[in-house]
């Protein structure tokens, strides 16, 4: 899909959410997107997999707490299968290395990150890889600025540089897996705490079209006091969508908060859903 594409499916996608309530017509959403009702169809199914109809029905008729009481085998799977180990319930293969000890405590010292911008359905996301390997993926509101002071801080002596021919490949990978299409393991950089690894490692054990609570999930990882520091470390994910930190809400069924704004998760576990269930 053309990056055009994505631009268009971001629009119709923020637009369905927005007036989800008025249950918009094609037409309507289609002149959203710019284009004639007979491309918007086709091209948001070669996207998703499913109509627009079909999505602004899970938009509107799966509640939260519905996905919640659904999830309860999540967990009993979870504690089955043990963090500990290698085989793991999503397609993802996590390679947690890429520097050495040393450029770790220095920071990355003498490393170069190559950032871009990457169109997606959900709106464009700055990616960044360390030798090829994708270290961060975050959706943006405002333009790149404050994505990139937070690779900044995370990274404080790498050099930073603006490469999106480099990345090209990347971005064809990430634009596929957006797309629901089943790839080769795409290979992460990821720094953080230990504790936070392990969350980050936990979320992958539940499947699209799933979601846990934030207690439940802490219970996996033999911490169930720890929800609040599980929502911490939740909320420092650096690789949106691929580490799915959408997929754990509130007890109560309500969606919670989200890095990227809860509108954004809606639509991401409404799509996930909606997936799912078709196949």
């Amino acid at each position: 899909m053309s990056e055009s594409d994505f631009s268009r499916c971001a629009k119709a996608i923020s637009f369905l959410c927005a007036r989800r309530r008025d249950q918009p017509s094609l037409g309507e959403v289609a002149a959203q997107a710019g284009v004639s009702e007979f491309h918007f169809q086709r091209m948001f199914q070669r996207w998703a997999g499913i109509s627009p109809k079909r999505f602004l029905q899970y938009l509107t008729l799966t509640e939260a707490r519905e996905l919640l009481l659904a999830s309860r085998s999540v967990l009993a799977a979870s504690e089955e299968l043990g963090l500990s180990s290698t085989s793991r319930l999503h397609e993802l293969f996590l390679t947690l290395e890429g520097m050495t000890p040393g450029q770790f405590k220095e920071g990355a010292r003498g490393l170069t990150l190559r950032w871009a911008v990457l169109a997606t359905p959900f709106g464009p996301a700055l990616m960044a890889a360390l030798e090829g390997r994708l270290c961060a993926l975050s959706f943006l509101e405002d333009g790149p600025g404050p994505a990139l002071e937070e690779l900044r801080a995370r990274w404080p002596q790498a050099t930073l540089e603006h490469a999106p021919g480099a990345l090209e490949p990347l971005a064809a990978s990430l634009a596929a897996r957006f797309g629901g299409e089943p790839l080769r393991p795409l290979s992460l950089v990821l720094q953080g705490t230990p504790f936070q690894l392990k969350v980050w490692e936990a979320l992958l054990t539940i499947p699209e079209g799933r979601v846990l609570a934030y207690g439940d999930l802490a219970r996996t990882l033999g911490a169930p006091g720890a929800g609040r520091a599980v929502g911490s470390a939740i909320g420092r994910n650096p690789i949106a969508y691929l580490i799915p930190c959408h997929r754990v809400i509130q007890a109560s069924g309500a969606l919670g908060g989200y890095h990227w704004g809860p509108e954004r998760k809606r639509a991401i576990l409404a799509l996930e859903r909606a997936r799912r269930d078709v196949a």
